[in-house]
């Protein structure tokens, strides 16, 4: 499973070098606004120690992370949502992701404009999350009345429904609210998710501030959130990996920018990583946390979900330290586990099924 993330901001606060130095791919990022014309895409591979350490345990032939899809669309700026500066055009092409990256500007430069002419990351965030509402606030308005002229004079009770959760949503967002605070009955999450709001998706915050501010822990304005020097990260990325790691070592810094965002995504996402290995290949498997082993293993193939029987599992840790699994099963750390397992971050395992 693969899982995506849209980055979203002003002009001009490193969108679109934070863009190139995650996915190591050029795009335009000239210092005027609205250079993204079409939206960027771009796919990473999760970096993950624990994929080299057991590919050599088992010598994989072949090693697969999981990947992130990063959705990079115009600078947006006050009025978006109807359409000044291409910004409703473009917020439709992350209706489709996970989570939303805020890039808010904390540098000062003044060879870099700013749409505002200052530097204010408060200020910032206020004007894009009210375009996100505004964009959000335009789709929930059309469908609600759409809804009811479908519904005139019909008395079944799921249209009904919909229209009531629309109605609440709406006046959530008339009040400048995100779409997740209105209070929704489980029974009706499946339509609101349907939906795609763009404020019904969880939001990380990503300060672009200078190198040396990128070093210091420092609370900031809105959480969850992370400190990135999009110029440095971009200096990173054209370094080959041993450079990249002496690099990081003269700067004091213990992890890149990508693997800040990395780390938070997955806690934003609620997700996990787990494995399966042997000579042939290497695998790691992104899924939501709690999920269960027969789910899990429907990640691989459907027909391992229909037919599982059992799952054989071991930590990776445990694996690893005691150099394979022969040594492993005879400590007795590789065990047997049913459909009502609960997968484990790190878990390295093999599904038994009937074909």
């Amino acid at each position: 499973m693969s899982f995506s993330l849209g980055i979203v901001g002003l002009p001009n606060v490193g969108k679109s070098t934070l863009f190139t130095a995650l996915t190591k791919k050029q795009v335009d990022a000239s210092n005027y606004p609205f250079c993204t014309i079409e939206p960027n895409v771009g796919m990473v591979a999760v970096p993950d120690e624990r994929l080299e350490k057991l590919a050599k345990i088992y010598n994989s032939t072949k090693v697969v992370p999981t990947t992130i899809k990063f959705v990079d669309i115009a600078g947006l700026v006050k009025g978006a949502s109807q359409g000044d500066g291409l910004g409703n055009k473009f917020l439709s092409h992350i209706r489709e992701v996970d989570a939303i990256v805020e890039v808010v500007r904390d540098f000062k430069d003044e060879n870099v404009v700013h749409v505002t002419s200052k530097i204010d990351p408060e200020d910032d965030i206020k004007t894009i999350n009210l375009e996100l509402i505004l964009a959000d606030l335009e789709i929930v308005s059309k469908r609600l009345e759409n809804l009811e002229k479908q519904t005139k004079g019909i008395t079944d009770k799921k249209p009904l429904v919909n229209i009531a959760v629309l109605r609440k949503i709406k006046e959530t967002l008339a009040k400048e609210n995100f779409a997740y605070q209105a209070v929704i009955n489980e029974d009706d999450l499946h339509f609101v998710k349907e939906l795609n709001l763009l404020t019904y998706k969880p939001i990380l915050y990503v300060y672009n501030v200078s190198e040396d501010e990128s070093k210091n822990k420092k609370e900031f304005f809105k959480q969850p959130s992370i400190a990135v020097c999009a110029k440095l990260e971009a200096e990173l990325a054209s370094l080959n990996d041993n450079e990249e790691r002496e690099y990081l070592k003269q700067l004091s810094i213990a992890q890149t920018g990508l693997d800040k965002l990395i780390v938070e995504s997955y806690k934003l996402l609620n997700l996990i990583s787990f494995f399966t290995a042997g000579p042939k290949e290497t695998h790691a498997w992104t899924i939501i946390q709690r999920t269960k082993a027969p789910q899990a293993a429907g990640k691989i193939h459907t027909d391992f979900e229909k037919g599982f029987i059992k799952a054989e599992i071991i930590n990776w840790k445990n694996l690893i330290d005691n150099g394979g699994e022969a040594k492993a099963k005879e400590k007795g750390f590789i065990r047997t586990e049913g459909k009502d397992y609960e997968m484990k971050d790190g878990d390295v395992v093999y599904f038994l099924f009937n074909k």
